[in-house]
């Protein structure tokens, strides 16, 4: 079935930053969507989305949303550098496993799930390596920690009545974003945003039409080659950035200044990363980021880019809109 004879696609999360844009992207191409989401999103229906409220924990809401669909892009999950374990373990590990059990119980042919490529992040630069390398063994965040549990058991479902597949943006962004720029313009306005490390480490970033483009294709891919499951892909811009200038760049569209601040080096930021996490875990404060922790100091002062050639391969797939446009698009949408 193609999206012409009426293909039904449930998405998981699709009132989010990339739920949105992959929302749009689908109905665009002559899909019919079904939203599932912790909260409601009026907009959602307004473009012509079928929403669902529900929790991923609770499998009776999960098989209400999924009947009738013929695969699920499940996108939604618990986000962040700190907190409790079981929460992101409940949402994130937990609610796929429902996700994978309603897609074999309704018998749905494909399962696209959104990834991380903090799952192969363990503390030491990563520069280029491809979709082979292994999961850490060491993770600095819980997040890190359920995506790889959730991914390793997506790959695992993987077989003749149902592909699965699993997409590892790097570092979305764009206009909308309701995390990050936000979270990054205000620790700068509030001279709470410190460089650290040597300031050359690159990282793939990826424009998050480019990303939602990319799960489109993927997911026409599958629908033609029964073949294609069982893997997972690295997506990313063109090139890796200069995180430092790519950091800059994102203030001066949001309307400030270039960061002046000096750098600290990465032992005191790792070091202070743990102090911090020690204080907040004393005293139960897990419903708000400590300043700095481990998983971010290495973050930001460490390489992590990757090979994009097996996407490139397996699903045709391309960057659409450049850096360059995607810096002035988010300019134009600050203003």
């Amino acid at each position: 079935m193609n999206a012409k004879n009426g293909s039904k696609v449930l998405l998981t999360g699709g009132g989010g930053f990339l739920g949105r844009y992959i929302a749009k992207a689908l109905l665009d191409r002559g899909y019919r969507v079904v939203s599932f989401s912790r909260k409601k999103y009026p907009f959602l229906e307004e473009l012509g989305v079928t929403s669902y409220q529900g929790d991923l924990g609770n499998l009776n809401e999960v098989l209400e949303a999924a009947t009738g669909c013929d695969s699920i892009i499940h996108t939604a999950a618990l986000a962040g550098i700190w907190g409790k374990q079981k929460d992101y373990l409940n949402t994130n590990y937990y609610g796929t496993l429902n996700i994978i059990e309603a897609a074999r119980s309704l018998k749905i042919k494909r399962l696209i799930y959104t990834s991380s490529p903090s799952v192969a992040f363990d503390g030491r630069d990563i520069n280029g390596l491809g979709d082979k390398i292994p999961y850490a063994k060491k993770f600095f965040c819980s997040y890190s920690y359920s995506k790889r549990l959730a991914e390793e058991a997506v790959l695992a479902a993987n077989s003749e009545g149902m592909q699965t597949i699993a997409l590892r943006p790097h570092l979305i962004w764009g206009p909308d974003d309701p995390h990050f720029l936000p979270r990054l313009l205000q620790r700068s306005k509030e001279g709470k945003l410190f460089r650290v490390g040597k300031l050359s480490n690159l990282v793939d970033v990826i424009y998050v039409e480019n990303a939602a483009n990319a799960h489109l294709d993927a997911l026409k891919a599958m629908e033609v080659n029964t073949g294609l499951g069982g893997k997972a892909y690295f997506l990313g811009q063109e090139r890796p950035v200069k995180l430092w200038t790519f950091i800059d760049q994102l203030l001066v569209a949001g309307g400030q200044k270039p960061l002046q601040s000096k750098s600290i080096p990465f032992p005191l930021a790792f070091g202070v990363g743990f102090l911090f996490e020690g204080i907040y875990k004393a005293i139960g404060a897990f419903h708000r980021d400590p300043p700095m922790t481990r998983f971010l100091a290495l973050q930001l002062s460490k390489s992590h880019y990757f090979s994009h050639d097996g996407a490139k391969r397996d699903f045709s797939y391309k960057v659409k809109v450049s850096t360059e446009e995607g810096l002035r698009r988010l300019k134009l949408s600050l203003i």
